[in-house]
């Protein structure tokens, strides 16, 4: 029984410690680097983005689903969502997202499909909504609302919103800046060897 706890929590990691630097990050996932890069391999968003993406939807964590609301102000109530994992990917996208990428196996907890997810989501952005893959603003307000909501301007009246994704642009641009600072120690094998 005790192997059986063990093995399953090795298999959702926590969150990283240091969520600030995309360097400390890719320093304590070790995995997550060499994911991150084949995504933006694949489809051409870049790693800070995807990061920065993920990071404003779970805080990294692999098994995150939206906060219950209350009813009769104690009792858990419904969620207000079906999305779930790093990527808060409702139902339906993720079924889109493994009929179209070729993934069938991929899995909402696991980070290199969660990773991979976003790279695709942001294609697709690009395809259906015209926005550059270094919009990483426009790019976060299309995954927000939708392609269908984004191209009818349904984040227009959402300040909030609207704040929340110049934030996630602010921490892609540091995260370029520092990946830029460890990327070539990170991409070289066996760099976690001194």
């Amino acid at each position: 029984m005790v192997t059986l706890c063990i093995a399953l929590a090795a298999c959702t990691s926590s969150p990283p410690k240091h969520t600030e630097n995309i360097c400390d990050i890719f320093d304590e996932k070790r995995g997550w680097y060499d994911d991150a890069k084949k995504a933006e391999k694949r489809w051409g968003s870049s790693i800070p983005t995807m990061m920065a993406i993920m990071y404003q939807e779970s805080g990294f964590v692999a098994k995150a689903r939206p906060k219950r609301k209350k009813f009769l102000w104690i009792f858990p109530g419904a969620r207000p969502s079906d999305a779930y994992g790093y990527a808060q990917v409702k139902d339906d996208t993720w079924k889109w997202y493994k009929k179209s990428s070729g993934r069938s196996g991929a899995d909402r907890h696991d980070f290199d499909d969660a990773i991979d997810f976003v790279g695709w989501y942001n294609k697709q952005s690009q395809k259906l909504s015209n926005i550059n893959l270094s919009n990483t603003y426009g790019l976060y307000l299309a995954y927000h609302e939708g392609h269908g909501g984004f191209n009818r301007k349904t984040y227009a009246s959402k300040d909030w919103l609207k704040a929340t994704a110049r934030k996630v642009a602010d921490r892609a641009s540091r995260y370029t800046t520092q990946l830029q600072r460890c990327e070539k120690r990170l991409s070289s094998k066996g760099w976690w060897i001194f």
